[in-house]
């Protein structure tokens, strides 16, 4: 029955908009994107020590490096509101389709980077507080406003700031960075460029259309596909380096060099013979490949705990 009250219509009016309106606030900080960031960021914590993790670091340094990458995210689309707006791929979210607007999506992005800092900073250590502010700048300003607009090699060198996480990671565990999480990072900064470019093949013209000099546009879609095989080539490469380093074992080599066959496979198949749905499936597979490969570094980390915990349930 529909109450003549203003008052009470009114709050049952807001009760049915608040998760609306939590749902949009959520999309922008990319969620889907943030969740693989994140991640990898708890696998760093993991690797970064031979066992257990205190409980405070994990939990708080995880929550201030998912601020940040939301805030990061947020600030991002409000950048580019004018070229999401006009991209197929993008013109559904938060901003470009008005269901919040500049001024709320940057006061609700300065929000998750002021807890994040203050998190970080107090909870857990200067160290990782600056290396994810640099990261944060680096992303949401320096890539999207001058690298992603004055150069085909955008994602390369914008990828720098994407392949932060398992260094963040890794800092708000031990105050300090290894060369294990080095390698982490490599691992990620050679992933990113096939794994974006499989996308701006097929989405191509919408990068054209609203001016963005991604590699497709500027030097065409086979010049692409040879730097795709190129780097996908450089990954698997470097994948192995784990192994070799003794940072994991023959479980991780094992399980890498199937996923590292995978992506080959689909990097070959886009070099010779070209089409919209098979960028499509190897933009797919390079999101799944990278969470199995991270997945394997963390299980074979812990294999022996793991096995020494089935023997004992078995036993």
């Amino acid at each position: 029955m529909k109450s003549d009250d203003p008052v009470i219509a009114t709050s049952t009016a807001l009760r049915r908009q608040l998760p609306l309106l939590a749902r949009e606030y959520f999309e922008l900080t990319k969620p889907r994107v943030v969740s693989l960031i994140v991640f990898t960021a708890v696998v760093g914590m993991f690797l970064s020590t031979p066992s257990g993790l205190p409980a405070v670091p994990l939990l708080l340094g995880t929550l201030g490096i998912a601020l940040a990458a939301g805030s990061a995210a947020a600030i991002n689309q409000i950048l580019d509101l004018r070229y999401d707006s006009g991209m197929t791929r993008t013109s559904f979210r938060p901003l470009p389709t008005g269901s919040l607007t500049t001024r709320e999506a940057l006061i609700f992005a300065l929000m998750l980077g002021v807890a994040s800092m203050v998190i970080l900073t107090l909870w857990i250590n200067t160290l990782t507080a600056v290396l994810t502010f640099i990261s944060l700048i680096g992303y949401s300003i320096v890539y999207t406003v001058y690298l992603k607009h004055a150069t085909p090699q955008n994602i390369v060198i914008g990828g720098a700031a994407g392949a932060a996480p398992p260094v963040l990671g890794w800092t708000a565990i031990t105050g300090e960075v290894a060369a294990d999480a080095l390698l982490l990072f490599l691992i990620i900064f050679l992933w990113t460029p096939p794994h974006f470019w499989a996308l701006a093949l097929y989405r191509e013209k919408e990068y054209a259309k609203v001016g963005i000099p991604m590699l497709p546009v500027t030097h065409g879609r086979r010049y692409t596909q040879l730097q795709i095989l190129l780097y996908t080539i450089l990954l698997v490469a470097v994948t192995v380096m784990p192994f070799a380093t003794h940072m994991s074992g023959w479980l991780y080599l094992g399980g890498a060099m199937i996923l590292n066959a995978g992506f080959l496979y689909y990097a070959v198949c886009l070099y010779r013979n070209y089409s919209d749905e098979l960028a499509r499936r190897t933009f797919r597979y390079s999101i799944n490949y990278l969470a199995l490969l991270f997945a394997l570094l963390l299980i074979d980390h812990y294999r022996v705990y793991i096995h020494e915990a089935l023997q004992s349930a078995l036993y």
